[in-house]
């Protein structure tokens, strides 16, 4: 009876993972959105960025650590959970490698930013400034291919199959944007950002789910 009971639990605690993983995603950017921090443009120049950075060091750790470091958990746990649950089929280990690569660009992304947020040297800030867009942009390409191989796991739910698919077109136009920077396209991060959440978000909790 002990056996079985500690079975059943260890089981519970498993199916809790993916659904935890994935509400603890959208928590953490809600919280990143709403830190106010310093709204920088493509074409800022280093002086114009530390002069808007100055005295929002704390504030950009906080958004930082929320929209770069802890999703980044949240991303890897649900990628590789929805390629547990797709027996580890070439668009499960498609989704898993798209999961932990994109998983380590926003933890690289999440270094930068610490360092951009107590630059004071123009030149440094201008450099640092770009190379984190640029990154986002090829983070981008990688989360598309993530929605797409997700979607291709016969795995989720009908709506979330079509939600990976949309992600992935919004999100590869935002990184078109951030590699060229270019403000026009950059707009699609409005699009791309909400149906991102909702994605890794829905497929947590559909998963853990599924399990039951």
């Amino acid at each position: 009876m002990t056996a079985i009971a500690t079975t059943r639990t260890t089981a519970g605690s498993l199916r809790t993972v993916p659904a935890l993983a994935g509400i603890g995603y959208a928590v953490s950017w809600v919280i990143a959105l709403s830190v106010p921090v310093p709204n920088s443009a493509f074409g800022d120049s280093g002086s114009s960025l530390v002069a808007r950075m100055a005295g929002h060091a704390v504030a950009m750790d906080v958004n930082n650590l929320f929209s770069e470091g802890l999703p980044a958990i949240g991303l890897v746990l649900v990628s590789l959970w929805l390629a547990r649950a797709a027996g580890w089929s070439r668009a499960g280990r498609i989704t898993a490698a798209a999961g932990a690569v994109a998983a380590a660009i926003s933890l690289v992304e999440f270094g930068i930013g610490l360092a951009l947020a107590r630059t004071t040297t123009p030149d440094t800030a201008h450099l640092l400034f770009h190379s984190l867009n640029r990154l986002d942009g090829v983070k981008m390409f990688v989360l598309a291919v993530l929605g797409v191989a997700g979607a291709m796991t016969g795995m989720l739910p009908r709506w979330l199959h079509y939600t990976g698919i949309a992600m992935a077109v919004a999100i590869a136009g935002s990184g078109f944007a951030y590699l060229l920077l270019s403000s026009g396209l950059a707009t699609l991060a409005y699009v791309s950002l909400p149906l991102l959440i909702v994605f890794v978000t829905g497929t947590g909790i559909a998963l853990g789910r599924s399990a039951e």
